[in-house]
């Protein structure tokens, strides 16, 4: 594949989107777009020297650029892209590589490249926020997909062994936080009474519900979050992928590339987190897209920290199978205080699955670019 360092990353990410669906025609459906990929794929690998694991876990991100000034970022160049995308890999036994990465367009079966502090407030007005109750909810699509980290925040079943989330729940931007190292997953499972079995007849009363964990295997975090988190364009690469050390045996959700918020159902995004003010349950939300960059969803869904990490998802129409399908097109990062015209103004924060991205988290999961062709 000929290379093209100097060409400008917008040219690539013009090639990506096809075949879309006007929202107008008369018996429109809301559509996943089909869309050509690029490919992300390794060039080297190199060993990293342990990390100390000294960050403190925070449960949010806050950023005090919105969307106007992220509108005003010119997009990051073929050579900046690489970098962002390349990613670090940290093992279950403290140990630790980064991998650069090349990106390319592939076309007609052949290569080419292309290359202020204030107080924070996360709930808006009423609280619209769904505590789920009862093991026929939490237990059931798309309720189960979501599972608590050990530190704190909240994951997204991607895959078989595969937990979507956001960096900064294992990840301050400079080094790991405290347990990163022996880092676990939680999935909500009924809590029976002794000698109370799922047969017994008092079963039909609520249950208790608790966590039975499973240990990561390995995690991956991108460069631009570790590279730009003293700025705010690490807020653009504010996700991480984590590994099981065994499946999970359960339906999880795939990921898919964000369509532009117009074309969203309603225009509206869904998401179900651990609030931390609401200890042990899961709480589920959905509210309208107020506004949108490249990278980034901003919205005013009530959330409380704990809830970071969570996939953001829709349901729309999926025209090759002839069904709707539900997908993760983000991850809930946090709380922005925004000047909007002078005056302030608060959103909560989703980081966008764009066709980089996704083409990146898929190779993670897939470990090939020939089951990442569609988004």
């Amino acid at each position: 594949m000929a290379g093209t360092p100097g060409h400008p990353i917008f040219l690539l990410l013009l090639l990506c989107a096809v075949g879309q669906v006007s929202p107008y025609s008369t018996h429109w459906k809301p559509t996943w777009p089909a869309y050509r990929l690029p490919v992300v794929l390794p060039q080297s690998t190199f060993n990293l020297a342990k990390p100390d694991f000294g960050a403190e876990a925070k449960l949010e991100v806050s950023s005090s650029c919105g969307p106007q000034c992220h509108k005003g970022t010119p997009l990051p160049t073929y050579e900046e892209a690489k970098q962002y995308l390349s990613y670090e890999t940290l093992y279950a036994n403290g140990s630790r590589t980064e991998t650069q990465v090349g990106i390319y367009v592939l076309r007609s079966g052949e290569g080419q490249s292309s290359g202020k502090s204030r107080r924070k407030r996360q709930i808006y007005g009423y609280d619209s926020r769904f505590s789920i109750f009862g093991k026929d909810f939490l237990l059931n699509y798309p309720f189960s997909t979501s599972v608590k980290l050990s530190t704190g925040c909240t994951g997204t079943l991607v895959a078989e062994k595969h937990v979507l989330t956001a960096a900064h729940c294992i990840h301050d931007g400079k080094t790991y936080v405290k347990g990163t190292q022996k880092l676990r997953v939680g999935f909500l499972k009924p809590k029976f009474k002794d000698g109370q079995g799922a047969n017994d007849s008092r079963s039909a009363l609520p249950e208790k519900m608790k966590f039975q964990w499973i240990r990561v295997k390995r995690t991956h975090v991108p460069k631009g979050w570790i590279k730009g988190n003293a700025n705010d364009i690490g807020m653009d690469y504010d996700y991480a992928l984590l590994e099981l050390k065994k499946p999970h045996k359960r339906k999880f959700m795939k990921i898919g590339v964000s369509p532009p918020a117009k074309q969203l159902p309603g225009g509206r995004i869904h998401f179900s987190g651990y609030d931390n003010d609401r200890p042990g349950n899961l709480v589920y939300r959905f509210c309208d897209v107020q506004d949108e960059t490249y990278d980034l969803l901003y919205q005013q869904c009530d959330a409380q920290p704990g809830a970071s990490g969570s996939g953001v998802y829709v349901r729309m129409w999926k025209r090759q199978q002839q069904k709707w399908e539900r997908k993760i097109i983000g991850i809930f990062s946090g709380h922005q205080w925004v000047d909007v015209n002078g005056s302030p103004q608060d959103f909560n924060v989703a980081v966008r699955i764009t066709p980089l991205k996704y083409a990146q988290i898929c190779y993670w999961i897939k470990g090939n670019y020939v089951d990442c062709r569609e988004g």
